[in-house]
């Protein structure tokens, strides 16, 4: 228990960093520096906290009195600030809970019980991982202790600021209290604290009296008060405290890291109790005001004025808090009455760029000439971005575009995206938005480190093509955890005059598993300044992922066609490659340029769609990889029909997408398809490349698929023979030893629908042991019946003592065509229970114990049997067949005791296992003789 002289805490926290005292290359990772801060009551508690004791989250802790206190002083009249430094060499990387146990809170908190007989706790936890590098905890720069008005808002935010970066999340949290206090926890918990909620903990707003809102900004007040934290700013309001006193809560910041693209990691918390004293008051709140939310360029001076009012006409105090004071400044230029004045400066620099704003907290004190002083605080947000790099160029050099543009100015960024888009783009960005948007057109084609000032895009090897407009941008990105990007730089654009030599067709002339043929067709380049020699082509063929095989070489430019024979179009799809090549520059020891182009067969797959058998229907999916645009124009279906002699006719046009497309054939009203015929297709794709140098309309066809409509089974109608349960009830003994559970199923075929098949190779016999629910296939059978023993065991199905069930029956033919489902039949079980009037329980193992003669299936029986003077002597409810001995267990004593002989008198209640779980009772008696 603690035994500290008197309470005095008021509130504090803890803050931490790694180590920053060394190089990079001799800093310790597990090294990690500790600032804590406590404000003390030295009004009502002559206790000094010069030393204190810290537990360290490793199993580790000092002594009760180790830690020396650095700084003490006093902020107000019975408040002290006590700053404490200390460190700590952790063993191995991991999530260490750092802590604090102070003996005692000062007395008279009035949301929770006896404060000055609690102790007061206090965390930070600290993650120390290789992949996080340098890590400091968030600093909270506004003061842990506050005063309020009563029935006056009060505001406060932690002004939280984090040196590295990382996002903060705030949340309001109870205070916490270690019963066993620090001796207790040295020495009885091994260093490792049991924090605690404190005794009878309320929010404050929640403390009886209830207080009433007042009307703050836009709402009107009423209602009971609300004490809010928001989780991104944490900004705290308190609407309305209504009575005098001290009061204490806790708050977490919550520190995530960002690294790359995946979800930010909680790398660290930071636990702060506070406390506010509320005071009476006549006084009223000032307003402050400040700017809107601004986004500068870094490098740009920022010089804003903050102003602040007062109702009362009371002079004001103005001051600012963040992490960017200094060389941040604020100074204060005019208090008023009647407006208050200051100015704000900052230049952000390069290293400021982040991703997430930075924010600096304004608080304007009033100055009244007694009585509380009320405050207004208000947080502006300032977004610093990169500035986009300059003087981006281009130029080509054959088939590749040359990018440059001036150094980088902020080295610190990570590297430079660049963006390419064919055509010019009206994307002009915003004076805060950075990076470039997809909705832009661009598309990222490349990155090189900040230091770098060219780029040579070649389309991925591939060679950009002839007669296309490229335009570029770039932008810079900054690492993490900081993050952050700057402004994209202007945009240029390269025309490559000529033309490139493009595929145009890759066409299936011939479906066959053997001697399948395609014709492929390019474009002959051009060039204003000619080709150097040598020159040619170069066409390629692969099938899938293998590696691709050269069937065609050529060194005559007016060759723009090649006919593939000897494939298996029937199986396969085939994607060609055509390179044009030529010399980079006259004379031996040229390097070789090589433009490229890639396209795919069209490869159509069908199937006869029997979801519905009331339709006949073939559903076709074709897909392609071209660098032309199918999407633009209809693709042409073709159909034969399988009469002798038929050829192929258009049935259907649809427009596909870039890669490919959908068809569902029905037939017509007056010609529909039938089953159990084979229909075969193909598709002829209409492509484009909005070139007028290239030929249109491009026409390519598929291989040619045939699919067969099978046709359907005809559904089963089920019949399930129902249970007599009368002449079960009426029977000497059931269930008996030799008697089993089995319900007896039949079906004969439906006829839906007309053209359903009636050739069945064998039937699915499904089950659910519940009215509703999915049912699972328990066992197949080739004629029309079936029993099934439910006591067995069966694939998806345990065998259990009981009829009822769900039954449902498939037809499958040879092929495994399924039909659908016949109807769906349940059986329920039987409600019968009947019991004897007499047993004999002389272990002759003939009628030894009490129990049903006659019982549909049970779940559960609660029995109890009474002697004729209405004592209880037995009560059970394990077994639902009962099965008493005539023994006694209604009290200790007597437990296992056999009860005399003679008439006795039950209650049985009994719960049946049908659907409905019924529950009947049934009274009656019994004799025992022995």
């Amino acid at each position: 228990t603690p035994t500290a002289q008197a309470s005095h805490i008021r509130a504090g926290d803890i803050q931490a960093k790694s180590d920053t005292t060394l190089p990079v290359s001799a800093r310790n990772p597990r090294r990690i520096f500790f600032k804590m801060v406590l404000f003390t009551d030295n009004a009502t508690s002559s206790v000094d906290e010069d030393k204190v004791a810290i537990f360290f989250g490793d199993g580790s802790c000092t002594g009760p009195r180790e830690i020396p206190r650095t700084t003490l002083r006093q902020v107000s009249p019975g408040t002290q600030i006590n700053v404490y430094y200390f460190e700590h060499t952790y063993n191995a990387p991991g999530s260490y809970l750092v802590s604090y146990i102070g003996e005692l809170r000062n007395a008279g908190v009035r949301n929770m019980s006896d404060s000055n007989t609690q102790t007061f706790y206090i965390s930070t936890r600290v993650t120390i991982a290789p992949e996080l590098n340098i890590n400091r905890s968030p600093v909270l720069n506004a003061p842990a202790y506050d005063k309020a008005g009563a029935n006056q808002v009060w505001l406060h935010n932690p002004a939280a600021f984090d040196a590295d970066g990382d996002s903060l999340v705030f949340e309001l949290r109870p205070s916490r209290q270690v019963a066993n206090g620090v001796e207790g926890s040295i020495n009885i918990d091994k260093c490792r604290p049991n924090p605690v909620e404190t005794t009878n903990y309320r929010f404050p707003n929640l403390t009886e009296p209830r207080g009433v809102q007042v009307p703050y900004l836009n709402a009107p007040g009423g209602g009971l008060s609300t004490f809010t934290q928001d989780r991104q700013t944490g900004q705290i309001v308190w609407n309305a405290p209504n009575v005098a006193g001290i009061y204490n809560f806790a708050f977490a910041v919550m520190e995530y890291r960002r690294s790359g693209t995946g979800p930010a990691r909680l790398i660290g918390e930071v636990i702060r109790d506070m406390q506010i004293l509320v005071e009476p008051t006549n006084n009223l709140r000032p307003t402050i005001t400040v700017p809107a939310d601004i986004c500068v360029v870094a490098g740009t001076p920022i010089t804003q004025t903050i102003t602040a009012t007062d109702p009362n006409n009371d002079k004001i105090t103005l001051a600012a808090f963040g992490g960017i004071f200094p060389p941040a400044t604020f100074v204060q230029n005019a208090t008023g009455p009647p407006l208050a004045s200051g100015t704000f400066r900052w230049t952000p620099q390069c290293t400021d760029v982040a991703s997430d704003p930075y924010t600096v907290l304004f608080k304007a004190d009033d100055q009244p000439p007694s009585g509380t002083v009320l405050i207004d605080e208000k947080a502006w947000r300032i977004t610093v971005v990169g500035p986009p790099p300059q003087n981006l160029g281009v130029r080509g050099e054959g088939n590749t575009a040359i990018l440059t543009w001036d150094r980088y100015t902020c080295t610190n960024a990570s590297r430079i995206l660049i963006y390419r888009k064919e055509g010019p783009s009206t994307f002009t960005p915003g004076p805060c938005e950075t990076g470039i948007p997809a909705s832009s057109g661009f598309v990222q084609v490349g990155s090189v480190p900040v230091g770098t000032d060219i780029f040579r895009d070649d389309r991925g090897g591939l060679g950009l093509e002839r007669g296309k407009n490229y335009c570029y941008r770039i932008y810079a990105e900054f690492p993490r955890p900081k993050g952050g990007a700057s402004i994209a730089s202007a945009e240029v654009c390269l025309n490559l005059q000529g033309r490139s030599a493009v595929l145009t067709n890759v066409t299936v002339d011939r479906t066959d598993a053997t001697n399948g043929a395609i014709t492929v067709r390019w474009t002959k380049p051009f060039s204003q300044s000619g080709f150097i020699p040598p020159v040619g082509y170069r066409l390629l063929r692969s099938v899938g992922t293998a590696t691709p095989t050269l069937v065609r070489t050529t060194n005559n430019l007016d060759e723009l066609s090649f006919v593939d024979t000897g494939l298996n179009t029937l199986a396969n799809t085939y994607t060609y490659r055509l390179e044009f090549f030529s010399n980079a520059v006259a004379g031996p020891g040229s390097a070789v340029l090589t433009e490229t182009s890639t396209a795919s067969s069209v490869r159509l797959e069908g199937t006869a769609d029997v979801s519905n058998p009331n339709l006949n229907r073939i559903t076709l999916n074709w897909t392609y990889a071209v660098p032309w645009n199918n999407a633009l124009r209809p693709t042409t279906i073709y159909r034969r029909d399988p009469a002798p002699g038929s050829q192929f006719v258009q049935v259907g046009t649809v427009t596909g997408t870039t890669t490919g497309g959908t068809f569902v054939d029905q037939g017509t009203t007056a010609i529909p398809l039938r089953k159990g015929q084979v229909y075969c297709y193909y598709v002829e794709t209409n492509g484009t490349y909005n070139n007028p140098d290239i030929p249109d309309p491009l026409l390519n066809r598929s291989q040619e698929k045939c699919i067969a409509l099978n046709t359907v089974p005809c559904p089963p109608v089920l019949t399930l023979v129902p249970t007599n349960c009368d002449s079960l009830a009426a029977l000497p003994n059931f269930p008996a030893p030799n008697q089993v559970y089995s319900n007896k199923l039949r079906w004969t075929l439906g006829n839906t629908p007309a053209d359903c098949s009636r050739e069945i190779a064998y039937y699915r016999i499904l089950y659910r042991g519940t009215p509703e629910g999915p049912l699972v296939a328990i066992d197949s059978v080739t004629q029309q019946s079936y029993v099934d023993r439910l006591d067995r065991d069966r694939p998806n199905r345990p065998g259990k003592a009981t009829f009822a069930g769900c039954y449902a029956i498939q037809a499958v033919d040879a092929v495994g065509n399924r039909s659908v489902l016949s109807n769906i039949e349940c059986k329920d079980n039987c409600l019968f229970f009947v019991l004897p009037n007499i047993f004999t329980p002389n272990a002759d193992q003939r009628n030894d114990t009490f129990r049903p003669k006659v019982a549909s299936p049970i779940r559960r029986t609660r029995f109890q049997a009474f002697n004729r003077w209405g004592v209880k002597v037995y009560e059970s409810d394990q077994n639902p067949l009962i099965e008493w001995e005539g023994t006694s267990n209604a009290t200790e004593s007597k437990g296992g005791v056999k009860v005399t002989e003679g008439v006795y008198y039950y209650i049985a209640e009994v719960e049946f296992a049908d659907f409905n779980s019924t529950k009947r009772t049934y009274k009656g008696w019994v004799e025992i003789t022995r």
